[in-house]
């Protein structure tokens, strides 16, 4: 009987040390102070190709578009494992907005107007290039359907043209020469 109870003494010991150990693995020093653990934005991986995020981080053009994707906060989102397809807007691309009419996009208060945006640029799922077809319309996250168009070989989205799509780990980018407008 003692040596059982000795075992269950140890047991839950032993228990109680690994849960203590999990909670501080989810926690991050920084500078003496403890935080949560960030999203999925916040996982390294320094093995797999780079996700959605990662590829517009990593290329000058889409600097605008990162800068609207933090402002909405949709950085975690678009990290996840989705898949999904982006119709990613260059910085010629925003240029083409009036500067007012972005700079008011991007404050706080107008975030759910700049998600919208954004979510009309976001399908969940792959659209590979072999399956596009002429005509062809998808559910976006937000706000609408888009339209793909093929002429001469080239592929349209609402009428913009599309580059070859840049695969990532979570999806598919289609590089694009316009910011689509959400229908009202």
């Amino acid at each position: 009987m003692k040596h059982s109870i000795l075992y269950l003494m140890i047991s839950a010991g032993l228990l109680l040390a690994g849960c203590k150990e999990n909670k501080d693995a989810a926690t991050v020093s920084d500078d003496s102070e403890t935080t949560q653990a960030v999203g999925q934005s916040g996982v390294k991986d320094e093995n797999s190709k780079p996700n959605i995020v990662q590829t517009a981080v990593g290329n000058a053009d889409f600097s605008t578009l990162v800068k609207a994707v933090q402002a909405a906060g949709l950085v975690d989102a678009l990290s996840n494992a989705g898949p999904f397809t982006v119709f990613a807007p260059t910085n010629a691309a925003f240029d083409k907005v009036p500067k007012e009419t972005l700079e008011d996009l991007l404050k706080p208060e107008n975030k759910q107007k700049l998600v919208d945006i954004l979510g009309y640029h976001t399908y969940v799922g792959v659209l590979k290039p072999e399956f596009l077809q002429d005509g062809q319309q998808y559910d976006m996250v937000a706000s609408g359907k888009i339209t793909i168009t093929e002429k001469d070989g080239k592929f349209y989205v609402n009428g913009v043209e599309m580059s070859a799509p840049v695969e990532t780990s979570n999806g598919f980018i289609y590089v694009i020469g316009d910011v689509l407008m959400p229908p009202k």
